[in-house]
């Protein structure tokens, strides 16, 4: 259920996104150079950011699959536009391997990815900030912790095992409010919708995995409230693998079974769950610098082209890339 500000922010976001298709695409590839010295004076984290997305190290070859920068899929939509936004300063020619919706396999071939999962060989999943506009949510929140109501809250779709199990395990939990508002839910678990603020009320949100990763972490680790999760295995720009169990969330057993033993500790001990929220709203920051983020963007693209054979480096660009 879409509020008014959010209502008007999706307006913007098309309004905007469709005036730079309008726009002669030849003005954003005068500007790429311009647009690359200012991403290679980002400095140390940027960089370790970008060749954390873009692990890549060696040449490839475009698939038979791979598209031009010109074709890209138009569906689903919002994937196109955050792809266009920094693809659109390289020549349209270009090829490139997209794998738009979520990914549950590392490609075969290096393409352009939102999400990917967490494994050691993940290189040829290239992370870029895709379906920004809803994953990348993380509105303020202003109640103090030790305001907030003492107890539990989690809603979603029941589209993966582990959001069963854990309805099942918090059922008969006196402090939990926890249930799916999708229409389909099972009567035993129907619950009504919660607005963002309205989780914003509990102390504790949990928050799961479905498809891939969970799209509620960001605000969660963004509130003033502590995040109860399993450990993550899937990961998007938000490279939820370097999250840190009990240093920004308070990791959950796979049955669900040590719930309560973490509400009641974290009840007798309110300062350390005060120290979890305000280490994961300090990772959160790392994404708040609006400049910082269009660089390492268009970097992660820079460095999929040049490996690719497609664009020749610029010597200063790409021994900022390397270090």
């Amino acid at each position: 259920m879409a509020t008014i500000a959010r209502t008007t922010a999706r307006v913007f976001y098309y309004a905007r996104n469709v005036a730079r298709d309008i726009i002669p695409q030849a003005l954003f590839r005068r500007r790429l150079a311009a647009r690359l010295e200012t991403a290679r004076l980002s400095g140390e984290p940027a960089r370790r950011r970008l060749n954390y997305y873009n692990k890549l190290q060696d040449g490839f070859t475009p698939s038979a699959k791979a598209v031009r920068i010109s074709e890209l899929p138009f569906t689903p939509t919002m994937y196109y536009y955050d792809l266009k936004e920094f693809a659109r300063y390289f020549d349209p020619g270009l090829l490139i391997d997209v794998e738009f919706g979520d990914v549950m396999k590392v490609p075969k071939v290096p393409s352009i990815v939102k999400d990917r999962p967490i494994r050691d060989d993940d290189s040829n999943a290239v992370i870029m900030k895709l379906d920004k506009f809803r994953h990348f949510q993380m509105p303020a929140d202003t109640i103090p912790f030790a305001d907030k109501l003492p107890a539990v809250v989690w809603r979603g779709d029941l589209n993966n095992p582990i959001r069963t199990r854990f309805l099942e395990a918090a059922r008969d939990l006196p402090f939990c409010d926890a249930g799916s508002h999708k229409p389909n839910a099972p009567a035993e678990y129907a619950k009504p919708f919660l607005t963002i603020s309205q989780h914003q009320r509990y102390r504790y949100i949990v928050s799961l995995e479905g498809n891939d990763v969970a799209t509620n972490l960001k605000w969660i680790l963004n509130s003033k409230s502590l995040c109860l999760m399993p450990p993550p295995t899937y990961e998007t720009w938000f490279a939820e693998r370097q999250l840190e169990a009990d240093v920004h969330y308070v990791p959950l057993a796979a049955d669900f079974s040590d719930l309560a033993e973490h509400v009641a500790f974290f009840e007798r001990h309110p300062a350390k769950a005060e120290r979890i929220v305000a280490a994961a709203n300090a990772y959160c920051r790392t994404f708040d610098n609006e400049q910082t983020e269009q660089a390492i963007s268009l970097l992660v693209l820079y460095k999929y082209f040049v490996l690719s054979g497609q664009i020749k480096p610029d010597a200063d660009v790409w021994r900022y890339i390397t270090g």
